[in-house]
């Protein structure tokens, strides 16, 4: 006998500025129709400059999120320097496509800062890399991507960036009825890693 797999919403978006990444995340968590968690955290500092913003199943992003964290700390301990941004998401990439015959039902992006300046890649549940300027997944993902496409600017500043990520997803979270209850922003520069939340009433306005 099966179970049907609901996957509950998201609205996951982050951009590459000159300066820095912004990543944002809602905290509305359902099951089918049902909102079941109103402070979902779906947005998580792996290190003090990379972020992970994740859509799908809870207990697999959260598993994910845990590794990842656990695999840097080992890896400072090993190599006595901060893992980048490329190499977590390869870690994350490998870990997806080990387990392509029973997947974890998550979508992620991977953001920080490093040496060489801002990176971003997009994952899907198998492990597809991919480095991109900007990205959005999740329920409210082709809302968000119409934003981004036109608003987007490679010199954007940090500043300019957070306003961004944050009308993006308040837009997507008005049409979007599996995303909602408020923004987590996670912003990183050189200097590390600051998180922000902005609360939203109900209904996104």
């Amino acid at each position: 006998m099966s179970q049907e797999i609901m996957i509950p919403g998201a609205t996951a978006v982050a951009i590459k500025c000159k300066d820095g990444v912004v990543l944002g995340n809602d905290r509305r968590a359902t099951w089918g129709y049902t909102v079941t968690n109103k402070a979902t955290q779906k947005l998580f500092k792996i290190t003090d400059h990379i972020g992970l913003a994740a859509y799908g199943l809870i207990g697999d992003f959260q598993f994910v999120s845990r590794v990842l964290k656990a695999q840097a700390v080992l890896y400072e301990l090993d190599a006595y320097d901060r893992i980048n941004t490329k190499s977590v998401a390869k870690m994350v990439s490998n870990m997806l496509y080990s387990r392509k015959m029973a997947p974890l039902y998550t979508n992620l992006i991977i953001a920080g800062v490093d040496k060489d300046g801002p990176q971003l890649f997009t994952l899907d549940a198998l492990g597809s890399l991919n480095p991109e300027d900007y990205g959005a997944t999740g329920t409210g993902m082709l809302l968000s991507m119409g934003i981004l496409e036109a608003e987007y600017k490679q010199d954007m500043t940090i500043e300019e960036g957070i306003k961004l990520v944050e009308k993006t997803i308040r837009n997507s979270i008005k049409r979007d009825a599996m995303s909602g209850n408020g923004i987590d922003l996670l912003i990183i520069t050189q200097d590390g890693a600051e998180e922000k939340r902005i609360e939203i009433k109900e209904l996104g306005e």
